[in-house]
């Protein structure tokens, strides 16, 4: 995942609803590109009861998402070992997989 992608996934974790966007344009009126939009400086938002969340409040949202992610990948490689040391082929545990 990219980073914009993981700010993305954060703040959509931090509160319920589309409550955030992106600015589309600078405090100079200049069009951001669309592949610079997604930073934490540009995140607008739209819902009056919420305020933006701290950069750190974001930071630490993405790193327990990411945490979250290894844990899930390490759980599933984990699994797999277990299966083959018990003398499951790779198609077999291919099979559980899906």
């Amino acid at each position: 995942m990219t980073e914009q992608e993981w700010l993305d996934k954060a703040l959509t974790h931090l509160h319920i609803g589309q409550w955030f966007g992106w600015r589309k344009e600078d405090g100079n009126g200049n069009i951001i590109p669309n592949d610079q939009r997604m930073s934490y400086e540009n995140i607008i938002v739209h819902d009056s009861s919420i305020t933006k969340p701290t950069k750190a409040e974001v930071e630490a949202k993405i790193q327990e998402l990411k945490n979250a992610e290894i844990a899930r990948e390490q759980a599933k490689q984990s699994a797999i070992n277990k299966l083959k040391a018990l003398g499951f082929t790779d198609a077999e545990v291919e099979a559980f997989r899906k």
